[in-house]
């Protein structure tokens, strides 16, 4: 049996994490209620499963998700292939089907603006070279030196593209002269053997590029726009050759040499200026992967060597010096220095950075001299990992554009039986040959499928790589989408709201105890603990020089405390109800928490020693936020652990329209769901690691993060600095990048519905319809460009 046979019923999958037979059993249940699934075998040696299926009802897609939702996986790996000599839409779902149709491949999505195809195959699947023979089978090429990378591949042909429209452009200029003379009545005439040497390079030199696509469709069976351009001028250009041969001089005033040359050399015009844009689009990826220098110095021995940047390993000393490039994550143990982190987090203000600080690969040095120790390198860094996301997102599809691609497939069929019949109906009803093969001739110049193609990968790469330049990651085309429609915003308290560093306010001791044992008890006792108001307690208590004991029997119970026993004690550390044997109303305990403070109760053995109260600082930005979300029609949420009256304090401070305070992590989630239930667009905004369960739940997971401890992968959408007024940046950049891709699709529909009957009526030159059809790509592409302008507005409320 193949390893993944997408072509008949057979599939092979690698399980992964499978230990007993009662896994294989849960595998095997799972996959045979899959629709479409005929027969399904798993063996928990082999660690496979093998199973036959209907490619009409099912695909391996669907396989695979069945296996992860029992809680097992499939070994699977994704390759990078550039590729070249793609001219529309058409050609992406072609090589998308061939990539598809190799076994081994999962899935196969390929982005026409980036010009590359991300293909994701099982582990022990196909290598890069079979892919690359599927590509080059299909009638394309794959420039094996990009294979892998992340970055778009370097555009040779660039240079080569200016030189033949500079011959072109030449070559056809004579002809237009002519034309715009015999129009204004001048009694200019050329000979008609040099309009058909000058037509002739153009046609059948510059124009080679046509064919050649047009002839790689025709051994795909589909249809691409270089047929109908190669189509379309072919014909003018014989039927005008044909009268010089039939007629002689007398052809004068009948030739439509110039319209073959022009509409050849406005195509290749428009093509250049596309390729331009496009890659202008994608330059916010190309920026990210060019920040990792290629050399590192280390220390070896005691002295500094200058080595490739793959020769770095972890737990080497790197030394940078002052004004270049950290070629590595890591942690500072010598040297203080600003460094110039704009281009990964967006903050445009250099930061401070001491020993002991980790830093991330990418940024610049400022003026210090630095040592650091690896920590993350090649790929494990965050730069990396951040132009992974970034790549990731480029290269999806929206469901809208899976909807283009189909009419893609039957637009040049399409166009083809149009203009037959234009071609038809002027023959017969008119008895004008001439003036239907012109109106033919328009007909298939005019239409154009690249501006369907273009319409929502350009948007879609423009905005994503703004997005990424201020600091926000957006991970796919499903956050992408899911963002731009978000109405509700729940927002955690600590870390995202506040500034994540509390700090021990007021220390409080019940009668016959006293502060400095209430303090090192409760400190002592949260030596072992991770969270951030434990840290603010053995913050304070080594601030005034207490010495704290080693806990033991560490327990920590989720969203109510913590116990440990110090000195023979049994410490308890937290809620109210969960420290103190008996509750009691303390009128200083509902003062402190009606002033925002969070009130930590301290017991010994069952018995109360006293309270300590621990303040958070509000973001300053923060209030500016939540009246951003509000301007947007969004409606924002305080959900947290914290008491009611800190978290009633906190909203009304800045203006939050709804608070449920005292909620554990699960009652989180469960909250969040319910408003999803009800029809609800939610985004959660959270820390990306204590708040996961509620950030999965939501429509839109939006982590705050810092440099190298982002957490990438938890959340739809990332903020790689923790400033609060990115959220409404992120979903303004969401809903922006959605208008355009509606805007760029309206205006490519809408181009074809009225340009093509206004070809097929004869009131379109073919001279006309080709620089229409050039024009309409470049403006697709340079709408979405305008992305590129957008900043996220944040500075005022920074300030």
């Amino acid at each position: 049996m193949d390893l993944l046979a997408n072509e008949g019923r057979a599939v092979r999958l690698p399980v992964t994490g499978m230990t007993c037979a009662g896994c294989a059993r849960r595998v095997e249940t799972a996959l045979q209620a899959v629709p479409g699934v005929d027969e399904a075998s798993v063996n928990v040696a082999l660690e496979r499963a093998d199973v036959r299926f209907d490619p009409q009802r099912s695909d391996p897609q669907a396989l695979i998700r069945a296996i992860q939702a029992t809680g097992f996986g499939v070994r699977e790996t994704s390759l990078r292939l550039p590729i070249r000599g793609m001219t529309c839409a058409g050609c992406a779902g072609r090589i998308e089907q061939a990539l598809q149709k190799v076994p081994g491949v999962i899935d196969a999505s390929v982005n026409l603006a980036l010009e590359r195809a991300d293909v994701r195959v099982l582990a022990d699947g196909p290598a890069a070279g079979t892919l690359i023979g599927a590509i080059r089978a299909a009638g394309y090429d794959v420039p094996e030196e990009g294979v892998g990378t992340a970055a778009a591949p370097r555009d040779d042909t660039g240079r080569q593209d200016l030189i033949e429209l500079a011959i072109a452009a030449v070559l056809t200029l004579p002809l237009v002269v002519q034309k715009v003379a015999m129009i204004a009545g001048f009694g200019l005439h050329l000979p008609v053997w040099s309009e058909l040497l000058l037509a002739a390079p153009v046609q059948f030199w510059i124009g080679r590029r046509y064919y050649k696509a047009a002839w790689r469709g025709l051994r795909a069976r589909s249809g691409n726009m270089d047929q109908l351009v190669a189509l379309g001028t072919t014909t003018a250009f014989l039927y005008s050759t044909w009268l010089v041969l039939t007629l002689g001089d007398a052809a004068h005033g009948l030739l439509y040499f110039e319209a073959s040359a022009v509409i050849i050399t406005l195509v290749l015009a428009g093509k250049v200026m596309e390729s331009r844009a496009k890659r202008s689009a994608s330059a916010a990826l190309r920026e990210l992967m060019a920040l990792r220098p290629q050399r590192a110095v280390v220390l070896r021995a005691g002295k500094e060597v200058e080595v490739g940047i793959d020769e770095v390993g972890i737990g080497d000393m790197v030394v940078v010096r002052p004004g270049e490039r950290l070629p590595v994550d890591g942690r500072i143990v010598r040297g203080e220095s600003e460094l110039d982190e704009s281009l990964l987090t967006g903050e445009s203000v250099p930061v401070v950075r001491r020993v002991g600080d980790e830093v991330v690969a990418g940024a610049i040095n400022g003026q210090g001299l630095l040592r650091l120790r690896a920590e993350r390198i090649g790929q494990d860094t965050t730069l990396a990992r951040i132009a992974e996301l970034v790549a990731r997102a480029q290269t999806g599809k929206a469901p809208i554009q899976r909807l283009v691609d189909r009419v893609s497939g039957i637009f040049v069929p399409a166009v083809l039986v149009l203009a037959a019949l234009t071609l038809l109906g002027w023959w017969s009803l008119a008895g004008d040959f001439g003036a239907g093969l012109i109106a033919a001739v328009s007909v298939l110049v005019i239409a154009c499928p690249c501006a369907l193609g273009l319409a929502t990968p350009t948007a879609l790469v423009a905005g994503t790589g703004a997005a990424a330049k201020a600091g926000i990651l957006i991970r796919d085309i499903q956050a992408l989408e899911r963002a731009h429609r978000v109405d509700l915003v729940v927002f955690d308290k600590t870390g995202t709201l506040t500034r994540g560093t509390p700090s021990v306010r007021d220390v409080q001791p019940v009668a016959g105890s006293d502060a400095d044992t209430l303090l090192r008890l409760a400190a002592s006792a949260q030596r072992g603990s991770e969270h951030v108001l434990g840290r603010a307690v053995v913050q304070a208590a080594e601030a005034v020089g207490l010495e704290l004991a080693e806990p033991l029997n560490f327990r920590a119970t989720v969203g109510e405390g913590i116990e440990a026993t110090v000195d023979g004690r049994v410490i308890r550390v937290g809620r109210a109800g969960f420290a103190l044997a008996t509750v009691e109303r303390s009128a200083e305990a509902e003062r402190l928490e009606a002033e925002g403070a969070t009130v930590v109760w301290v017991s010994a053995d069952g018995a109360g020693l006293g309270l300590l109260a621990i303040a958070d600082e509000v973001r300053p930005e923060a209030k500016a936020a939540v009246a951003r979300l509000h301007r947007q029609g969004v409606r924002t949420v305080l959900l947290t652990g914290d008491n009611q009256r800190t978290a009633d304090h906190v909203a009304a401070l800045l203006g939050i329209d709804e608070v449920v305070a005292e909620v554990r992590p699960d009652g989180k989630a469960a909250f969040v769901q319910a408003r999803v239930g009800e029809g609800k667009r939610v985004a959660v905004v959270g820390d990306g690691v204590n708040d996961a369960p509620a950030l999965a739940a939501a429509d839109v997971g939006i982590a705050m993060g810092s440099g190298a401890d982002v957490a990438l992968e938890t959340a739809g959408v990332t903020l790689m600095r923790p400033v609060v007024g990115l959220v409404p940046a992120a979903l303004e950049v969401a809903r922006a990048t959605w208008r355009k891709i509606r805007q760029n699709l309206f205006w490519a529909f809408i181009y074809n519905v009225i340009g093509l009957p206004i070809a097929a009526m004869g009131m379109l030159s073919p001279t006309y319809a080709g620089a229409a059809m050039a024009l309409s790509s470049v403006s697709v592409v340079t709408n979405a460009l305008l992305l590129k302008r957008w900043r996220p507005r944040v500075e005022e409320a920074t300030r």
